[in-house]
């Protein structure tokens, strides 16, 4: 069981049919950390949400992006998003939760993008921010 979560909930933004997301949730449930599951593409992120979570995980930008996805590279989204000022490319994000990274766990000043198994465990065990430091 994991120390650092408790008294926390966390939202688990997701695609239900994504296998990494699957993998993330079933860690989730494994390690009993409390979360509110929203599906990406059907209750999509606004760009409100989306700029309040770019700015608390303190990644670049462009890791928000699904990069690996069909409409990512359909729109030619490599060659484009160069060109793109901060708003413009937040307003993109937020026309179709495709576009977005997943899964992503927003907390308490956490905010996580991608699952990866050992970061997820020492943000979450230590109650780390995003910035590294402790809550």
């Amino acid at each position: 069981m994991l120390k650092g979560w408790i008294a926390l909930s966390y939202q688990f933004i997701c695609y239900p049919k994504c296998t990494t997301c699957q993998r993330a949730r079933r860690w989730l449930m494994e390690h009993d950390v409390p979360f509110a599951e929203r599906d990406i593409k059907s209750d999509r992120p606004t760009a409100g949400e989306l700029e309040s979570w770019y700015r608390e995980s303190g990644l670049p930008l462009k890791k928000f992006f699904n990069t690996s996805g069909l409409l990512y590279k359909s729109l030619a989204l490599r060659e484009k998003l160069p060109g793109m000022d901060e708003q413009e490319q937040l307003a993109l994000l937020a026309t179709d939760g495709m576009l977005v990274r997943r899964p992503i766990l927003v907390g308490k000043e956490t905010v996580l993008v991608g699952f990866r198994e050992e970061e997820w465990e020492r943000r979450l065990d230590k109650g780390e921010s995003s910035d590294g430091n402790a809550v």
